[in-house]
């Protein structure tokens, strides 16, 4: 009998040897091929990029998977338990596998043979981690052991809190986000050390399967799952039985961040930025990269400009009446219901939907389109509101058939079942005005001149309804808001505020054609200084001007001052005939102020890789004993500024002058209600096609554009005092509100000279009709009267002689009375 037990040990102990050796060699030999576990220690998942205006305010977040890193020291305690509660129980104290779960889960499995379930995994925190980083999602026992033997080795490898690290910021939650924090933003809009138990705990459960505990298509089971977790941390001792019992009493509160822009306004800055980081580093530094970037948008006037740009467009477009609902609706029953599924202009949130629901010779009774809750269902209640009659006078005007007709009551214009757009009246108020998006679009931008910053940009009445960026994008013809390029190319070439230049008829043969340029009033001034010319906005003046200079001294200040890569030197681009963006013209305006310095144009002041490193810095200026540890009798730092002078300071300073000249007398009189020192310019193309207005203080440079994206004239007297300029008033009201008066510098050596307004020869101060100007040393008043264009003058003269009496006259009386 022992004989046989010890035959049958003797060939159990074989079997055994021979099963161990087995196992041994499928262990190494899927050993062999195993990812090298050390790549953990190089992690750099995909992280989110933050753009932030300049007072860091979060504008936006771009991401392939919503993550932010964290390192596990700012994980707070709480949050930490719950994962381990839900996960990993004993994960601080199992070697990377968990042979009691293990065995568990075996038993588990095998009860539910035949039962169709889904096989119990009990990988731990580490098991997890060696899945996601190096292996695949296969459910194949190969795959499982794989995972065990790294498991191990990682264990080894690496400290529990840097695995905990991994995965906490590894995983997938739902609804787009991976990692712990960006989990907490998505799902809370919190961050993490913001998490309360119970939004921790529902966190922890979403890891076994986002979509099966979706907070709104599956809310019981969600909450059910939660519940458990809050239960598992108050029996592993992390929190209290009170406090797991309160937890658990409240409801699953899920509030899902919105996606794109989070900074009201500030749209079209926004993808301007995400165009420069892309051409800049590429898409996947944007997407994954995890950079700071930190722009020079200041909010306070992001809204103002946008609010400015709004109102202009409206008041245009009301003016010519209403054309039509948004839609027509045909609905039985709830109207809410209809209404909900009609797309509105998402960035004009003081604008709703609404339906009419009855009109009469009183008004209009709508119905407010119901909001939309985040569980993607619609509100149960349901607003209505009035339109009185006189807050829609301006839609009588209304169009049927393309044809403009006039209306005498609202029933004329609407009808039960239209669609419109409604702006209230009042805050609290069931009175509503009505409203339509305008046709006319338009631009603003807002820069400061010292360092190109750009502090605001509006490109359009609505992102949500055109991404087309017309400040940036959009070429258009500047018109007069050109002119002074070529006023500033005179007086750096010679010419002085009080040069005199013939307003006169003036004509030109190319080939077989004759271009014959006129004044916007159609009328004549005759000899009029340079400062006459920019302030009344003299198209004759200019063109003789540039004419007179030669026009490739013309191009070559266009292009230094950034306006156009290459002007064609042809007389009509003198009268801004060309094609260029609200952008290169506020920066062109910039190099004027500042004194005539080199700017370049920058949205972004200065992006940080994920790691704080900064790899980019728009300011490049030097400051020269700017680090020092004490103070020891040195002199103050300064900044040193290696910029290229484009323009002599002098001229700047002359043409700032006569710009000042147009707010205080010239085509944009409006202006100077200000009260503040402000140059600038109006630019109004043929047939009104474009309206501008580009001005700025010592400090803050605005351009205003306004014009049919498709080039279509605007009427008569939409001009750019008459439409742009209004939106630049209202915008620099808000921008200078508060701030005292501030003159702009005159250089040093510069004259002040009094001359007479129409001849610019020397005058007596304070004498009628003089005006002090500004000369630059060695330059003064003409001593003897001079008109460019003089030599036209005797032309026309030597013709007169051989005229008669009566065509000398029609002569005279055309050139404004000059001979």
């Amino acid at each position: 009998m022992l004989r046989l037990l010890g035959y049958f040990f003797g060939v159990g102990v074989g079997l055994a040897l021979l099963v161990a050796a087995g196992i041994a060699i499928y262990v190494s030999d899927l050993s062999k091929d195993l990812p090298d576990y050390e790549v953990l220690a190089r992690y750099e998942p995909p992280v989110t990029t933050r753009i932030h205006s300049s007072d860091g305010a979060l504008m936006a977040e771009y991401a392939r998977e919503k993550r932010l890193f964290l390192p596990i020291q700012a994980i707070p305690d709480r949050v930490k338990a719950a994962f381990l509660s839900a996960e990993d129980k004993n994960f601080y104290s199992h070697p990377g596998v968990d042979v009691t779960g293990l065995a568990r889960a075996v038993v588990t499995n095998l009860q539910n043979i035949g039962r169709g379930r889904r096989p119990v995994g009990a990988s731990t925190i580490t098991q997890q981690v060696a899945k996601n980083f190096l292996l695949t999602s296969d459910q194949t026992i190969d795959r499982k052991i794989r995972e065990m033997i790294l498991a191990f080795r990682i264990e080894q490898a690496y400290s529990k809190d840097r695995i905990l690290e991994l995965y906490l910021n590894e995983i997938f939650f739902g609804l787009g986000s991976y990692g712990i924090a960006g989990a907490a933003l998505t799902y809370f809009d919190k961050s993490v050390n913001e998490l309360t138990i119970e939004e921790a705990a529902y966190l922890a459960a979403l890891p076994k399967g986002p979509s099966n505990y979706h907070p709104f298509r599956y809310t019981e089971r969600a909450t059910e799952r939660r519940d458990w977790v809050i239960d598992q941390m108050a029996e592993n001792g992390y929190i209290t039985h009170e406090e797991a019992q309160d937890a658990k009493s409240k409801p699953l509160k899920v509030t899902p961040r919105r996606s794109g822009s989070y900074l009201f306004a500030a749209e079209y800055f926004t993808e301007e930025v995400r165009r420069e980081i892309i051409s800049r580093y590429g898409e996947d530094a944007l997407y994954e990269g995890g950079l700071s970037i930190r722009t020079t948008l200041d909010p306070d006037l992001q809204r103002e400009a946008r609010k400015a740009l709004h109102r202009g467009l409206i008041r245009y477009d009301t003016l010519r009446g209403y054309r039509g609902p948004v839609k027509h609706l045909e609905y039985d029953g709830d109207w809410g219901v209809a209404l909900s599924d009609v797309e509105g202009l998402s960035d004009v949130p003081e604008w709703k939907l609404a339906v009419v629901l009855n009109v009469s010779d009183a008004g209009v009774d709508i119905g407010i389109q119901p909001e939309k809750l985040v569980s993607g269902k619609i509100a149960e209640e349901r607003e209505t509101g009035t339109i009185a009659s006189a807050d829609m006078k301006w839609a009588l005007r209304h169009y049927v058939e393309d044809k403009l007709q006039k209306a005498s009551s609202p029933a004329e214009v609407l009808e039960p079942g239209d669609v419109v757009y409604v702006e209230r009246k009042e805050a609290d108020s069931s009175n509503w005005i009505l409203r339509q998006p305008p046709q006319i679009e338009g631009a603003l931008v807002a820069m400061d001149p010292h360092t190109g910053r750009v502090l605001a940009m509006v490109g359009g009445f609505s992102y949500a309804d055109s991404q087309f960026n017309r400040a940036t994008q959009a070429y258009r013809q500047p018109g007069s808001s050109f002119k002074p390029i070529v006023y500033a190319a005179a007086l750096d070439n010679g010419y002085t505020p009080a040069s005199v230049v013939m307003d006169a008829p003036f004509s030109i043969r190319s080939g077989d054609e004759i271009w014959e340029p006129k004044n916007y009033s159609g009328n004549f001034a005759g000899p009029s200084t340079l400062r006459a010319g920019i302030e009344r906005s003299r198209n004759l003046m200019t063109v003789r001007l540039a004419n007179d200079m030669g026009m490739p001294l013309v191009a070559e200040y266009a292009e230094r001052f950034g306006i156009y890569d290459k002007m064609l030197p042809v007389l009509a681009m003198s009268l801004g005939s060309g094609e260029t963006t609200v952008m290169r013209m506020v920066s062109a305006y910039a190099i004027m102020a500042n004194g005539g310095k080199h700017i370049e144009p920058s949205l972004i002041d200065r992006i940080q890789d994920r790691y704080g490193k900064t790899v980019y810095k728009h300011e490049q200026r030097e400051c020269v004993g700017c680090v020092a540890e004490e103070w020891r009798g040195q002199p103050e730092p300064e900044l040193v500024d290696r910029r290229e002078q484009v323009l002599d300071p002098m001229t700047a300073y002359q043409i700032t002058s006569m710009m000042e000249g147009v707010v205080q007398r010239g085509t944009a009189t409006t202006i100077a209600e200000l009260g503040h020192p402000i140059a600038g310019k109006t630019g109004t193309t043929n047939d009104e096609k474009d309206a501008w207005f580009i001005g700025y203080t010592p400090d803050l440079v605005v351009g205003v554009f306004m014009g049919f994206d498709q080039p279509t004239p605007m009427g008569r007297g939409s001009t750019g005092g008459g439409l742009a300029a209004p939106v630049f008033k209202d915008f620099m009201a808000k921008a200078l509100e508060g701030k005292d008066p501030v003159d702009f510098r005159v250089p040093e050596g510069m004259k002040l000279i009094a001359i007479d307004r129409k001849s610019g020869m020397r005058a007596n101060e304070g004498a009628p009709g003089s005006i002090m100007e500004a000369f630059k040393p060695g330059t003064g008043p003409a001593d003897s009267y001079w008109v460019i264009g003089q030599e036209e003058i005797e032309r026309v003269n030597e013709r007169a002689r051989n005229l008669s009496p009566e065509a000398n006259r029609a002569i005279s009386t055309g050139a404004g009375g000059l001979f």
